[in-house]
């Protein structure tokens, strides 16, 4: 049993706290949710732990989630033991996104979808009786909560957990709950599970029901849940069968703001100190007063919430798309201007509030204050794009709205729900929203009808997972202690010792000639694929085996993998072998990943400093870069960012990297990119005093060995995030080599040498320009001829002359020449011309002024005749056109236009 400090059993826990309350000692307890995160954290430190930032957002290798919504999500291989934690007691505050109710923030307090998971995690190392008694010392000891209020929970078999709460905590029986699986079980599928211990506060008569059973479980707000104990000790097969682990966990949870909740006596989450400070900006904006109107506080809670969880996301590098968790950050983010309009508020302002955000949290969160140059960026951009887009919206949502009044439906249609959102950039759940506050309904059905080839697209990219949310592979039956070491920086050649062998199916002692596999060994000097940079090739080589290495790539726990096939012999585990990298391809990747460094500093400074690095492609023959920046580039940008780039290649700047502690990195000014998994110690590249970033890859040693840069383009990828392409050293060359053989090829097509291709191809064109000129003029003799001596056919309907006509063989363009040749003789009136070309009708009418005055409408004269030829088509008043797919319906088509006529004229 471990020293408790602050530790005392109940009996002797109530009496502190009657002391501290009658002497005012109760003032002195953390009370805001910054000092409560603070309180937490250092606690578990003094017990042990070792605090970890909060991870991103973004999950890591785990197909299961879209985004990181508890504690202990970023710590499961931790859990399954496929990665060594750094030490086997660890506390975090991990922000989390929870999306599954959005339709339901702001309707209640109760709901948010952004909120911080205080958590302390023991990984095989204490279990039930620390953990129990931890959580009560920090909730009586710390954060000094009255005793009498608090309540525990059990699993209703677990009696372990009763004797520690009951009989070393002293809380009598009859305050312990017992509660069955639906409560107190933690599973999640197959794998890792067990029972839960909470908590409960009771805070008080004032939020509870009124009912005479109301007690610890009560669906009110009286009695609140502020601790999760979870003992993770059986594994679960998936068919309900349960083993006993030999590595037991402890997996806690507690919301941060629901302790804040309680500490500060307040009725909800959007009332704790910070929620509140950001509560009452937005009120200030909207010039509006909370808890006063009803349907103003809904609007109010959803833009506090949602540009809190948009604020987050962003800054994590989550950029508005249409799909993924990016969908998420846009259906957030649009979702709060539609109701920041609604209060009234105008213009954009969601930018604002992220600052009173950013100034709240960026305490615990200091990465709000270095991106929010983007993050305002990001927000501003999207807000501006989605007001433009929403008055169209409406406006057409308004006239649906109108149809289905008059034709008495309370449903709109799937197909006009997918037209909002597919033309107008309305979500289904936007729509839905905005139809649910006047007590109408989407046809949900029609629109996924409408939505099912993208629907079948996303189902078949989803993955089958395990409970890691990551693809079963071979390599998670390996070791977890098993790792690899790079020692390829400054040689391409090594000598190791083969850890592992594997096929595509299992882990095996050896390869043999012919097989393809996977080797593990202990140092490499292959480079895996990482940061945007590929990984190389080459070959491992034994006494007996070759081995040629066709990707390198990075598994979980600090794996490197050679993925390739044996080509001779064979090679066991064990064995001490030779690693070889590629040369030529390693040096051309390292010139290339050098570019882009060169690239991203010249890009900040032609662009500014909202831009950021949003990924990479690295390989032996190209490079691609994505960057955060909102337009696409200009000409004269892109050569300012070129020459940079090229000026930094010749001034000959040393590349020197050094490795040092990631706090001191930070002081240097490099750059940390998104998604990046920083270690305790990082590598620091620098560039001369030009560039200077965090970067795991390799590099040349002079930027003369780059040689030479190029962009060949520029283009916008995602909402806010464009790609740049570009070549260096042997692939320009290259690229060069084919420009120059296709100019060869076109010249001599041309008949002419390479530098007289521009003038033979001007008076190329001015030749093809006559010809088509000529031909035009003997198309259009032709049709005139087809249609011989028409005028004999003119009939005239209501005092408007109409004539019906075929014109054999003739093409649309023809049939529209004839038209207004036609018209000349005509004067006022209505032509309808008719033709069969490859055994496809065209339909052509023209009405003129005249005409039109008196009521004739060629559109709709066309859409009148069109079905008869088995086609469809309509246009303006004066002109329109229709094609057909029924030959034999021409004469029945050019009979019935002057029946369509003269209904028009009335």
């Amino acid at each position: 049993m471990e020293n408790y400090k602050d530790f005392l059993k109940y009996d002797e826990a109530l009496a502190r706290y009657q002391e501290w309350q009658s002497s005012g000692l109760l003032s002195e307890r953390p009370f805001g949710v910054n000092e409560l995160r603070e309180a937490f954290l250092a606690f578990f430190e003094s017990k042990g732990h070792l605090r970890l930032n909060s991870f991103s957002l973004v999950p890591h290798n785990d197909n299961s989630l879209l985004l990181i919504n508890s504690g202990m999500a970023p710590l499961k291989p931790y859990f399954t033991g496929q990665e060594i934690p750094p030490r086997t007691r660890v506390t975090t505050c991990q922000k989390c996104i929870r999306t599954g109710d959005i339709e339901n923030i702001g309707k209640t307090d109760r709901h948010g979808t952004f909120f911080e998971m205080l958590g302390n995690f023991s990984f095989g190392d204490y279990f039930k009786t620390e953990a129990i008694h931890w959580s009560w010392e920090f909730l009586t000891g710390i954060v000094k909560l009255d005793p009498a209020r608090l309540y525990p929970s059990i699993y209703q078999d677990d009696d372990e957990a009763f004797d520690i709460w009951n009989q070393q905590v002293g809380i009598p029986a009859e305050r312990i709950f017992r509660f069955g699986k639906a409560d107190n079980f933690w599973e999640h599928g197959q794998g890792p599970c067990g029972p839960c211990s909470e908590i409960y506060y009771d805070r008080g008569e004032k939020y509870g029901c009124g009912q005479a059973g109301c007690t610890v479980g009560c669906e009110c707000d009286r009695y609140i849940e502020v601790w999760n104990n979870v003992f993770t000790q059986f594994d679960n097969d998936g068919h309900g069968n349960y083993e006993e682990l030999e590595q037991k966990n402890i997996d806690t949870g507690m919301g941060l703001e629901r302790l804040g909740v309680v500490v500060q006596d307040v009725d909800s989450l959007f009332t704790v100190d910070t929620n509140l400070a950001l509560l009452q900006s937005v009120c200030s904006l909207a010039h509006k007063e909370y808890k006063r109107d009803h349907e103003a506080d809904i609007s109010l809670r959803i833009i506090t919430d949602h540009i809190k969880s948009c604020t987050f996301m962003i800054s994590d590098g989550i950029m508005p798309s249409n799909e993924g968790r990016g969908y998420v950050l846009r259906r957030l983010l649009r979702r709060a201007a539609r109701h920041g309009r609604k209060l009234g508020i105008e213009g954009t302002f969601l930018a604002t509030l992220s600052s009173t955000v950013i100034e709240l949290s960026k305490g615990g969160y200091p990465e709000l204050d270095e991106k929010k140059a983007m993050i305002f960026k990001v927000l501003t951009e999207e807000e501006d794009k989605f007001n433009k887009a929403i008055d169209l919206g409406l406006e057409i949502l308004a006239d649906m709205e109108k149809e289905m009044e008059d034709a008495g439906k309370t449903v709109l249609s799937g197909e006009n729900a997918f037209k909002l959102y597919d033309t107008y950039g309305f979500p289904l759940d936007l729509t839905k929203e905005i139809l649910e506050e006047k007590n109408l309904k989407v046809d949900e059905e029609g629109f996924a009808a409408s939505m099912k080839e993208q629907k079948d697209k996303a189902r078949e990219a989803r993955k089958t997972t395990n409970y890691m949310g990551a693809d079963v592979t071979v390599y998670q039956s390996i070791d977890p202690a098993i790792t690899t070491e790079f020692v390829g920086y400054d040689k391409l050649e090594g000598t190791t010792r083969i850890s592992v062998l594997t096929t595509e199916e299992e882990i095996v002692e050896a390869l043999t000639d012919g097989q393809k596999g996977t080797i593990i060994v202990e140092e490499t000097t292959l480079y895996a694929t990482m940061g945007g940079q590929q990984g190389d090739t080459g070959f491992i080589t034994g006494a007996g085996g070759r081995f040629q290495v066709e990707d390198t790539i990075k598994l979980q726990g600090g794996k490197t993998g050679h993925v390739g096939i044996m080509v001779s012999g064979m090679l066991q585990t064990g064995e001490s072998v030779v690693t070889k990298a590629d040369e030529s391809k390693r040096m051309a990747t390292a010139k290339n990943h050098s570019a882009t460094h060169l690239l991203h500093k010249a890009l900040r400074t032609v662009l500014g400093t909202h831009v950021e690095q949003a990924g990479s492609f690295v390989a032996p023959d190209r490079l691609r870069f994505d960057f955060t920046h909102f337009s696409a580039m200009t000409a004269e940008e892109l050569k300012q960012v070129e020459d940079i780039v090229n000026a930094q290649i010749e001034a000959s700047l040393p590349v020197i990297t050094e490795v040092m502690g990631l706090e001191e990195a930070k002081k240097t000014g490099a750059m940390a990119l998104f998604g990046e998994k920083y270690g305790e110690k990082v590598r620091v590249v620098r560039m001369g005093d030009f560039s200077t970033e965090l970067c795991g890859g390799t590099h040349v040693a002079n930027t003369n060995a780059v040689a030479s840069f190029k962009i060949l383009s520029e283009a916008g990828i995602a909402a806010g995030v464009r790609r740049i392409e570009a070549l260096t050293s042997r692939g320009l060359m290259e690229f060069y080599r084919q420009e120059e053989e296709e100019l060869y090829k076109a010249s001599k097509a041309a008949k002419t040498v390479p530098s007289g291709l521009a003038d033979k191809v001007e008076a190329m064109m001015e030749e093809i320009k006559s010809l088509h000129a000529e031909n035009e003029k003997l198309k259009n003799k032709l049709a005139k001829d087809s249609l011989g001596n028409v005028m004999d056919q003119v009939k005239e309907i209501k005092g408007i002359k109409l004539l019906a006509a075929k014109a054999e063989g003739t093409d649309m363009n023809g049939l529209r020449n004839l038209g207004d040749q036609i018209k000349e003789k005509l004067g006022d009136g209505v032509i309808v011309l008719a033709s069969v070309t490859d055994g496809k009708v065209n339909l052509m009418a023209t009405a003129t002024d005249g005409a039109m005055a008196k009521g004739a409408h060629a559109g709709n004269l066309i859409k009148g005749i069109a079905k008869l030829v088995g086609g469809g088509g309509g246009g303006r008043p004066n002109m329109a056109q229709a094609g057909g797919k029924n030959p034999a319906g021409v004469d029945q088509a050019l009979a019935e236009a002057a029946a369509v006529l003269e209904g028009q004229l009335g």
